[in-house]
């Protein structure tokens, strides 16, 4: 049942504030140890402090630039590859069964080899995010071209349009949509990859500050690192969906 945007986003709100008050709640009242759960508090100074010293933000420049890359990269091929196996038979036959192998394969498995590949600099990162993206969106970009309605296809041999003609003025624009929501939902993933890729043989990025946290028992850097992807990730979320109201309206999205 659709309800108020003013109504939904105070429900958000409230429950992040639930969860907020919670963690307070269970520090502040030392439920949990400091060294498993630092107080907000803790996490607020110790996030302020790396700002100040610029080592937050020399992370953050180098994993924005590494998911960039490494999606633009993954979804620029992805795109039109799963187009022409959504679209032809043929072409289905020979890449769409090799894609579904692959898309199996634990990405974890690959950093390894990457490092052997690409060596440690931010080519293997940008490999680990491709690996862990390209797979996945062929496939989800092969089943929003398959949703194009038949009777559009028809229409297009009807007016006796050319094969061509008929994917890039009918099938394509009609497939936009949904090509769009799987690019933002594969971008979450790319959050996801970007990590585990600086988790190993890195030198910057969330993901390597994470690690050396780790080591010492800076809980409080890793809490607010992990908050500080979850923001990310849903910065870029929202700012996707805005777009798809602007490219999509004649979609059926709310203005």
């Amino acid at each position: 049942m659709p309800i108020a945007r003013s109504r939904f986003l105070a429900i958000a709100v409230a429950v992040f504030v639930g969860l907020g008050l919670a963690w307070w709640a269970a520090t502040g009242l030392e439920w949990v140890k400091p060294i498993f759960l630092p107080s907000p508090g803790s996490v607020a100074t110790q996030i302020t402090k790396l700002a100040a010293d610029g080592t937050l933000w020399l992370d953050l420049r180098a994993s924005m630039y590494r998911i960039s890359i490494g999606f633009l990269f993954a979804s620029a091929l992805s795109i039109p590859i799963g187009v022409l196996i959504g679209s032809f038979r043929s072409w289905e036959a020979a890449i769409e069964p090799l894609v579904d192998f692959i898309r199996y394969m634990p990405v974890v498995a690959f950093v390894p080899l990457s490092i052997l590949w690409a060596g440690t600099g931010d080519t293997q990162k940008f490999l680990i995010i491709f690996i862990g993206t390209f797979f996945q969106q062929v496939l989800m970009v092969m089943d929003n071209v398959k949703r194009v309605p038949t009777d559009f296809i028809g229409l297009g041999r009807t007016l006796g349009l050319p094969d061509r003609k008929i994917l890039t003025r009918i099938v394509v624009p009609s497939a936009l949509p949904g090509i769009w929501d799987t690019l933002r939902i594969s971008l979450g993933w790319a959050w996801t990859w970007l990590v585990l890729a600086e988790l190993v043989a890195a030198t910057s990025g969330l993901g390597y500050r994470i690690t050396v946290s780790q080591r010492y028992f800076q809980t409080n850097t890793i809490i607010g690192y992990i908050l500080l992807l979850g923001v990310l990730g849903l910065i870029t979320d929202q700012v996707m969906k805005a777009l798809e109201k602007v490219l999509f309206r004649q979609e059926g999205h709310p203005q």
